[in-house]
């Protein structure tokens, strides 16, 4: 008998959060949703959804997150510049890039990248969805795309940037040999979406992120291995297979 269970990849994109649903054996879809809402909607009816989102912030204190530190370990120096450090929880509350290096610095001592202040809307909606709705820990979990796709490909990281045609080709080899419905769902979503709505990293990030909750389901691993939980009770690691 086929199975029954849906498993869901996420990934920030302009537009949104563009989202992969696999069910069952075979059949695989996609769906953009317009914010966390409608995120939380879709990850209520999955056994295990996957976002690419930092969740679980540090309060105080220089270290940062362990599970950031390990995963850029693990990827080693050419994609370890793609996991950059999550803000800590005070930045949430900045109203600007300068606000938020003050409110950082304050509580780590530590600067904030660009990057990760880009998506502090992002982290902000999704942290207020999982404190909000806590039937969504532990379903709702957090994993990185470049993660996944080592643990996919035999501990190998990508050798190209996902940005570039030769990326996308290269992870999608990856995904075949796990998910051959993966290229057709790829090449849907292209045709489908504008690249200022949806860009094409964005559907490559949220398809890894999808098989990698469903080839994973029942002995996912995390970075670290006991995940220790912030101020909020929600846990910091990164969810791999």
């Amino acid at each position: 008998m086929a199975s029954t269970r849906t498993f869901i990849g996420i990934d920030g994109c302009p537009a949104g959060w563009f989202c992969v649903i696999l069910e069952g054996d075979n059949h695989g879809s996609f769906r953009l949703a317009p914010d966390a809402s409608a995120v939380g909607k879709l990850a209520a009816a999955a056994d295990t959804a996957l976002i690419d989102i930092p969740v679980g912030l540090p309060d105080l204190g220089p270290a940062g997150r362990l599970c950031d530190r390990e995963a850029r370990r693990l990827l080693g120096a050419g994609r370890a510049a793609s996991v950059f450090s999550a803000p800590a929880r005070p930045a949430l509350a900045a109203t600007g890039y300068a606000h938020a290096l003050a409110l950082n610095r304050q509580a780590t001592g530590r600067g904030l990248s660009r990057q990760a202040w880009n998506i502090v809307p992002k982290i902000r909606a999704i942290d207020a969805l999982l404190r909000a709705n806590g039937a969504l820990r532990g379903v709702l979990r957090e994993c990185h795309p470049e993660l996944c796709f080592r643990a996919l490909n035999a501990g190998q990281a990508m050798r190209y940037s996902k940005k570039r045609p030769e990326g996308w080709l290269e992870r999608l080899g990856v995904l075949d040999k796990h998910f051959p419905p993966c290229r057709a769902l790829f090449d849907r979503a292209c045709a489908e979406f504008l690249r200022r709505e949806v860009a094409r990293d964005d559907i490559v990030d949220a398809l890894v992120c999808a098989v990698t909750a469903k080839v994973g389901f029942g002995h996912y691993r995390t970075l670290p291995a006991v995940p220790p939980r912030d101020g909020r009770g929600l846990p910091m690691e990164i969810v791999y297979c």
